[in-house]
């Protein structure tokens, strides 16, 4: 199948009989524009549809499939799940991981480092495996494949550095005729370093 733009719907289109492929051109939050005018166009119930998006609640290299549900936050879902009027239509989630101490719509627009690259693209692989399983109806046979397949990366984050604690030298004793009181060193903490990594972004829902 070969991508194709298509204006009217806003979207790059492929079609192999009665197999669609839609890949949205709008902004995220307005995803379900292609979606709805297609599936309405030609009579696709949202039961027959499955939106394959990014998962932030997964690490890299997770793939799950499932109907239903809610959106979790996620703007693309939320604007299908509207202009449908369902939350009926099925989802391929692919894990991202989940940022620490950033926020999830800029994480997702980065690029992820090489590991995190190489599990999501093997995710991605073998979603397609069990694709013609699904496209079959044996909906529960590609989901038991793909969920006991999963090669997960838990994603590297730098560590604050904390101050090292300094052992305290020994002294060594003088002479008693040469002992005098020593001042004590104020001990001056030392700044930490703190560390952030990386992201994606994946398609419609």
């Amino acid at each position: 199948m070969t991508l194709k733009k298509d204006n009217h719907y806003q979207a790059l289109v492929a079609r192999d009989g009665g197999l669609w492929l839609v890949l949205p051109q709008t902004f995220m939050n307005a995803s379900g524009r292609a979606v709805q005018m297609l599936a309405g166009f030609f009579k696709i119930p949202a039961e027959e549809i499955l939106v394959v998006h990014d998962e932030l609640d997964f690490p890299a290299g997770t793939a799950r499939i499932k109907q239903g549900g809610g959106i979790s936050g996620h703007n693309g879902l939320r604007d299908i799940s509207q202009r449908l009027g369902s939350h009926d239509y099925w989802r391929l989630r692919l894990g991202v991981g989940r940022p620490a101490g950033k926020d999830g719509a800029d994480y997702v627009l980065e690029k992820p480092p090489a590991e995190e690259r190489e599990a999501i693209d093997g995710s991605i692989a073998r979603a397609l495996e069990v694709l013609p399983q699904m496209l079959e109806g044996d909906a529960q046979g590609a989901m038991n494949k793909l969920h006991g397949q999963d090669k997960p990366v838990v994603a590297k984050q730098a560590e604050e550095k904390k101050p090292e604690k300094k052992q305290p030298e020994a002294k060594k004793t003088a002479p008693a005729s040469a002992r005098k009181a020593e001042p004590k060193a104020a001990a001056k903490p030392e700044g930490g370093l703190k560390g952030f990594f990386r992201g994606l972004t994946g398609s419609k829902k």
